[in-house]
């Protein structure tokens, strides 16, 4: 009687190809999750690259991409920008943030793109000599302004003597809160901040660094002070 019980290896494969259904198909009428991806992956493409699809080198996209670029640039307005003293014409779309424009539409990827709600300090810049957090600032905010990025501060070669006190004291790990450390490091050169340690803590205190450099940091700003 008991053998009427069991049950083979091979009956129970066959039964549980059985019930493996098939792959869920979307409802008629309603945008599938991957067809939902797809539109918008090409509206962060218009929004934040869009001249770039009409250079020469650029790879061929869909016609649906194109289309929905073409609708995006649609409300894109005409901007110029001075950054690092040169100047750029550009169409932005008006909810570019500043930090976006830098890196995707100007190539200057030394400015970093960290929390992306203004409290890492990552992607610290200077408008017109002061210290923005460009993640939190839209593009089309800034025209006629003067915008100085990483790239604007110094060169191998010639470094600023921020930059060669962070090298000298080892004021970096992993590097990546590094330029907006420097940034804000230049920008306290010029604003009435105290003589001691404490005071550059405090005058830096926007600038966080994930790796806990900030021993080093602080005696880098510290000896950059002496030599300005």
């Amino acid at each position: 009687m008991a053998k009427d019980f069991v049950e083979s290896p091979t009956a129970t494969c066959d039964r549980q190809e059985e019930q493996v259904s098939a792959p869920e198909q979307g409802s008629p009428g309603r945008l599938s999750r991957r067809s939902f991806l797809s539109h918008l992956g090409a509206a962060g493409l218009a929004t934040t690259a869009s001249p770039l699809l009409a250079s020469s080198g650029a790879a061929p996209v869909s016609e649906e991409i194109q289309e929905t670029a073409s609708k995006a640039a649609q409300g894109a307005i005409p901007i110029t920008l001075k950054v690092n003293g040169t100047e750029h014409r550009l169409r932005l779309d008006p909810r570019t943030t500043l930090l976006d424009c830098l890196r995707e539409n100007l190539n200057l990827p030394g400015t970093k793109k960290g929390c992306d709600h203004g409290q890492c300090g990552a992607c610290t810049v200077h408008v017109n000599g002061r210290r923005v957090n460009s993640c939190l600032s839209f593009a089309v905010m800034h025209p006629g302004d003067e915008i100085t990025t990483i790239e604007g501060i110094g060169e191998p070669g010639h470094l600023h003597p921020v930059q060669s006190a962070f090298v000298e004291h080892d004021a970096f790990q992993c590097g990546y809160c590094t330029s907006g450390q420097i940034m804000s490091a230049v920008a306290v050169l010029k604003e009435p901040v105290g003589p001691t340690d404490e005071d550059v803590k405090q005058a830096m205190y926007g600038n966080i660094c994930r790796c806990g450099a900030y021993p080093n940091i602080i005696a880098a700003v510290q000896s950059a002070r002496k030599r300005i």
